[in-house]
């Protein structure tokens, strides 16, 4: 019994090792080229930040702002007054900046078309002939969308979405900004 355990350790020794002689070097960890301006210039990389403040040029009164770029959403109340400002995962279809309004809502689960059970969900634009709007994972989750499928879910967390959901009524402005 020994000496079959030993064998077998040996032989995932070699495998193991052969396996790791012939990966090819997409699966290795990249090495940084070396150059004299990289240590100079680039000493630490910059951070994006994320901004809390509402983007300028967002309108007045009540609306949701969704910035693109930022992956940010906000909430703004009639008074201009920001309620409420969260980071979201955007969908793989993006609507154009501009001015939209929410036209439906679905309050009770529903299953995404990347099939992920979603609620809260607040629609205000097509893009493709794919609804674009705000939505909660119900397991909380916000993956990257599979970008080859045509999906118009912009998640946000379960927390962020109950906020949204009372906020967002049918009719209210939506603002996009890039």
């Amino acid at each position: 019994m020994a000496g079959l355990t030993a064998a077998a350790l040996v032989a995932v020794g070699v495998l193991a090792y052969q396996a790791s002689a012939n990966a090819p070097d997409s699966l290795a960890a990249p090495r940084p080229k070396a150059s004299s301006s990289a240590a100079t210039e680039h000493a630490k990389p910059k951070e994006k930040s994320r901004p809390a403040a509402l983007p300028k040029g967002s309108g007045a009164g009540k609306r949701v702002v969704y910035a693109l770029e930022d992956r940010r959403v906000w909430l703004v109340d009639a008074d201009g007054k920001v309620a409420r400002t969260f980071e979201v995962m955007p969908s793989a279809l993006s609507p154009l900046p501009g001015r939209y309004q929410v036209g439906t809502r679905q309050g009770t689960p529903t299953k995404g078309s990347d099939g992920v059970m979603i609620e809260h969900v607040v629609r205000f634009a097509m893009v493709d002939n794919v609804a674009v709007g705000f939505s909660a994972a119900v397991d909380g989750s916000m993956e990257n969308p599979d970008p080859t499928l045509k999906t118009g879910g912009v998640r946000m967390s379960r927390a962020d979405g109950d906020a949204m959901w009372p906020f967002a009524m049918v009719n209210t402005k939506v603002v996009v900004v890039p």
